[in-house]
């Protein structure tokens, strides 16, 4: 085991780090700007259109999809804990088989613009675009707690802030930018930052992947030696993490598994292409993008311990701990140059990862609390839009308090709660709408809503909370009565049981199989989809 003292705080040159953040930023506004420039109807502002082809879409996805818990958490999770960390890698990339096989093509077919648009094809239209707006807002809030988390660690390490009024700035700095992306550009905007910053991420990643396999002969088994000798853990085995916790591994996998298929702004993505052809294709190619990005997380993992001075234990040390490991190892084999380059692409991610969720959040509530539940499908000419961009303006707001409460933490953990929420709350609401003729308007709330309660109610009273010193409230606090960190295996299933219950709870409305078999026909051919409103 190497004991070396932790790396100062400050790493590289603040200035130069600043410099290409800048440099990124302005970049991205002025294409923002060109991309987005004339007329927005809500089609334009939610959708792009239509306009993108799958290979663009895709590209898309993927930077929607990496986030800064793929880049940073994984790599730190890996770094700390070993083989446990490559878990998320795994458990992120199956679930594209699951988005590909269940939900891509159909969700295409049958919706407009959100998730809303699936469920009210067959349901009873306000309830069920309330629930599915009210879980859009929850899944995305969290999700943007583990960014805004994320943004703060990173930038602390780069200035060498160590204070939480420091860090808490640099949130605020982060959601005002992300504002101002989904404010001026809309989805095209915003799509045309994931592709840029999708393709530096991976590129960079693949520098560094290259750079750190060169080092060690490319040869592997150096490479996971040296990383094992630099720890007090055995990080080339399994067990660090969830060795005495099998069942948090297992609760773990559901969600990771499970929740991108019920993701609102990955589900969102998928109504930017004109069919569902280039729907199918934007997954394919986002599932081969995606799956070697992951692969390069296991070399950066643990080639971070193995590269960084003072090894694992630096690591975790460092201001923004765990989420600290990639931009350490590019500055232990780079210096200042590729720390800057690297850390402006990790930037890139979360304000990409960040403005994304904003516009899938700001458009539920628009298009399905304010359209078509509050206005009842009638809203005066342009103002579905106006109340979208209002919108990104609190969404924005509570997304910089929630990532200044998440300081600190791993921002892969906080994800996974996010996809256990997805899981719970949308997943199994989507899949009964799509697959089951009895599923009625009734079924849907109880899964959705009932999902969304249980899985909130668990976090809350979970270690993620409180009880121990990893947890956001700290071990001073502990009112932790639910064992897991992640409350999917129990969560999930109990969603899908909810959706039969009130399924055969509620009653059966006349125009129920007509509708299922219209909504069939749709998903399943796509005849009818193009342009198509929800009932």
């Amino acid at each position: 085991m190497i004991t070396a003292a932790a790396p100062s705080p400050e790493v590289g040159t603040p200035a130069v780090n600043i410099s290409i953040f800048v440099l990124f930023v302005v970049v991205t506004l002025v294409i923002v700007y060109r991309v987005s420039r004339g007329p927005s109807s809500a089609s334009d502002y939610y959708t792009a259109g239509h306009n993108f082809t799958g290979p663009q879409n895709g590209i898309a996805i993927s930077g929607d999809y990496l986030s800064a818990a793929s880049f940073l958490g994984i790599a730190g999770a890996i770094a700390v804990n070993g083989y446990d960390g490559f878990l998320y890698s795994i458990g992120f990339l199956v679930a594209w088989l699951t988005a590909l096989l269940l939900v891509a093509e159909l969700l295409r077919n049958t919706g407009r613009y959100t998730m809303g648009d699936v469920l009210a094809f067959r349901m009873r239209q306000r309830p069920v675009r309330a629930a599915a707006a009210v879980s859009t807002l929850v899944v995305s809030l969290f999700y943007l707690l583990a960014q805004m988390a994320g943004a703060g660690g990173l930038v602390a390490l780069l200035l060498g802030i160590n204070s939480t009024v420091g860090k808490s700035l640099v949130i605020a700095v982060v959601g005002a930018v992300m504002i101002v992306y989904v404010l001026y550009g809309g989805m095209r905007g915003t799509t045309w930052v994931q592709i840029i910053k999708a393709t530096l991420l991976v590129v960079g990643t693949a520098v560094i992947t290259v750079w750190v396999l060169g080092i060690f002969g490319f040869n592997l088994s150096a490479l996971f030696g040296a990383a094992d000798a630099s720890s007090s853990k055995e990080l080339i085995n399994a067990g660090n993490q969830y060795g005495k916790k099998p069942l948090d591994f297992i609760s773990l996998a559901l969600a990771l598994v499970l929740g991108t298929a019920g993701l609102p702004h990955i589900l969102m993505r998928f109504y930017t292409v004109p069919n569902a052809k280039e729907a199918r294709r934007s997954v394919q190619w986002a599932i081969w993008i995606i799956g070697i990005f992951y692969l390069f997380t296991l070399v950066v993992g643990y080639g971070a311990p193995a590269l960084v001075p003072g090894g694992a234990q630096a690591i975790a040390n460092a201001p923004g701990k765990e989420n600290a490991a990639a931009p350490l190892l590019a500055y232990a084999v780079g210096g200042t140059l590729l720390l800057g380059i690297i850390a402006a692409v990790a930037f890139a991610t979360i304000l990409a990862v960040v403005a994304g969720l904003t516009i899938t959040a700001s458009a539920s509530f628009a298009h399905d609390l304010y359209a078509n539940v509050i206005k009842e499908g009638r809203p005066e000419p342009g103002m579905e839009v106006k109340v979208a961009r209002r919108t990104a303006l609190v969404i924005g707001a509570l997304a910089i308090i929630g990532g200044i409460l998440a300081l600190g933490q791993n921002v892969a953990f906080l994800v996974a709660l996010a996809f256990a929420i997805a899981a719970s709350a949308n997943l199994p609401t989507l899949l009964y709408s799509l697959f089951w003729k009895r599923f009625n308007t009734t079924g849907s709330l109880f899964s959705m809503y009932g999902g969304l309660a249980i899985c909130l109610l668990l976090i809350v009273f979970s270690p993620a909370v409180s009880g121990s010193e990893t947890s956001m409230l700290g071990a001073d606090v502990d009112f932790a009565i639910f064992p897991l960190s992640n409350p999917g295996i129990v969560s999930i299933p109990a969603s899908f049981l909810l959706g039969i219950i009130g399924t055969y709870v509620g009653r059966r409305e006349p125009a129920d199989e007509e509708r299922y078999a219209e909504m069939e026909v749709r998903s399943m051919t796509g005849a009818g989809s193009e342009g198509a409103t929800a009932h």
